[in-house]
């Protein structure tokens, strides 16, 4: 069974995270609700992007730097890259969107389930979105010999990595074999890479080391899940300079605004390099006890993520919309993948937060499941 592509009752936009609207349908105070519905890192900011913050409102009556210098000097120096190969966005969001703008995009190919997002700019901008469906018994990647065959018939293909809302990765070679593919065709490709900094370096399967050899690679970071600063939104995307350049004429002058830039480049500060890998323990051993758990307590099928998140699909006769309907008097939000192409009704994501807020999580389940049992 496909998801319907509707959005459901909580999530209006399409999107988790949407407290006002839950707040609204259950009459609970925002400050109240346990959110596993996005995927933030549940460490909140780093101290250094506070201090920064809190230092920096006097500059509000400046504008901000609108080619971002400051911000593209420490994502060089820690990407190893020119300062021309970077593009720095509101949000990931934003750089999707210059891109498909910039380089004069008209079909567009995705993978699903992915991210909304993919669709819905490419669908804002008038361009076509083609679509290979996701095989389930390999993680709902593609599988290669389906995608292949996709670049010959799209000008740029997005490509979750690692992908949303599965949390799994394409392995390097088959990026390569992509890559290649796509530059055989001048297709362009986005690798959206905006939960990879939840990999350690050494593990990621990410083509940055060799972008020099893919001209029509563009790869895309969101500083916002990782360093828990959505609300300030920031994003970066890195490309041969002649994609940046054609990008950035089509961005909004000042569209990133100085705070955001402070908060980009506190975090970019050595000294949090101990939160970060402070970060990815924590989600490291919280993914696999959620995991665990939700096999063994509630006998539900957990998907084995890289991310911050876990692909969940629960047993009958649950669904995704009946649990949110459950959890919210409890005060619990979690994200329906019912929406997304290629999965099912019964399919949700939920965030990995901390051990005291998972064991929460995983009680609220337990609860209303135990009270539909003793209802039947």
């Amino acid at each position: 069974m496909s998801g319907n592509h509707t959005t459901s009752e909580l999530e209006p936009f399409g999107h988790g995270g949407d407290i006002e609207t839950a707040s609204s349908r259950f009459g609970i105070q925002a400050n109240a609700w346990l959110d596993y519905s996005a995927n933030i890192n549940p460490l909140g900011p780093p101290v250094q992007v506070m201090d920064a913050l809190n230092d920096a409102f006097r500059s509000i009556v400046n504008y901000p730097d609108p080619a971002h210098r400051q911000l593209k000097r420490l994502l060089a120096d820690k990407l190893n890259v020119s300062t021309d190969n970077l593009l720095i966005g509101n949000g990931a969001a934003e750089c999707m969107a210059l891109a498909l703008l910039g380089l004069d995009i008209h079909k567009v190919g995705i993978v699903a389930p992915c991210f909304s997002e993919y669709a819905q700019l490419a669908d804002d901008y008038g361009a076509e979105v083609l679509t290979v469906i996701g095989k389930e018994e390999i993680g709902f990647r593609a599988d290669i010999a389906d995608l292949l065959p996709l670049l010959s018939e799209v000008d740029l293909l997005f490509l979750g990595q690692p992908n949303n809302p599965t949390g799994l990765t394409y392995s390097l070679e088959q990026l390569r074999t992509i890559a290649r593919r796509a530059e055989q065709c001048s297709t362009y490709i986005v690798l959206d890479e905006a939960f990879i900094d939840f990999i350690a370096p050494d593990q990621r399967e990410t083509l940055l080391p060799e972008l020099a050899n893919y001209p029509h690679v563009i790869l895309i970071h969101s500083m916002t899940k990782f360093y828990a600063i959505p609300g300030l939104r920031l994003g970066y995307a890195i490309a041969e300079p002649r994609l940046i350049q054609r990008m950035a004429r089509k961005q909004v002058t000042w569209s990133v605004n100085g705070l955001a830039l402070l908060a980009g480049q506190a975090c970019l500060q050595p000294e949090v390099a101990a939160y970060e890998a402070h970060t990815r323990e924590l989600i490291g051993v919280e993914r696999k006890f959620l995991q665990e758990q939700l096999t063994h307590r509630l006998g539900w099928q957990v998907w084995p993520g890289e991310a911050n998140f876990l692909l969940v699909r629960v047993a009958e006769p649950w669904t995704a919309s009946l649990l949110q309907q459950a959890l919210g008097p409890k005060a619990v939000m979690i994200r329906s993948c019912a929406m997304y192409e290629g999965l099912t009704e019964r399919d949700i994501r939920i965030a990995v937060r901390g051990r005291e807020d998972n064991e929460r999580l995983l009680q609220a389940f337990q609860d209303v499941d135990r009270i539909r049992k003793e209802s039947r």
